[in-house]
């Protein structure tokens, strides 16, 4: 297998200072937002699970860092999340694990699945409940006339008359 190269975000507790921005970008080329709370960095390894490790292992001292995620998603449209549990929540959830008789990463992966739908289930509800008072001060078309300008507005421009 060659060895690929994967783009990676790094989400950090903090923003940066220019030093310690300036002291990882030794260890590994890096690229940050306006406010340095998030990184990139492109890393080459075989996997984007290696490419993760790789970069926690070069930066971990010397950057807060949050959660490591692949920029892109892989064929199936799965994003790899990177995570650091301390070592007091890594043992309970590795005892949670255990008792559903899941590996931890297994375990995780299925709370954050049922956390993010039932994320989306509870917003789909919120704007359903939202539409339907929308729609009983006015009509179907006035509302669906007033949804495509929002879509269609550049954020951030001027107001069209």
């Amino acid at each position: 297998m060659t060895m690929r190269h994967h783009a990676l975000e790094v989400t950090l507790t903090r923003p940066l200072t220019p030093a310690e921005l300036s002291h990882a970008a030794r260890a590994l080329p890096l690229a940050a937002n306006r406010d340095t709370t998030r990184l990139m960095a492109v890393v080459r390894a075989k996997t984007p699970g290696r490419a993760a490790r790789r970069l926690r292992r070069r930066l971990e001292t010397r950057l807060p860092i949050d959660v490591i995620t692949t920029h892109y998603p892989d064929e199936d449209g799965q994003i790899l999340l990177n995570v650091a549990f301390r070592p007091t929540a890594y043992a309970s959830i590795r005892h949670a694990a255990a008792r559903a008789g899941q590996p931890p990463e297994t375990f995780v992966t299925l709370a954050l699945h049922r956390a993010l739908a039932q994320h989306a289930s509870h917003e789909a509800a919120r704007l359903t409940e939202a539409v339907r008072q929308l729609l009983a001060r006015t009509t179907a078309a006035h509302l669906l006339t007033a949804v495509g300008h929002a879509l269609t507005r550049t954020p951030g421009a001027p107001a069209q008359p």
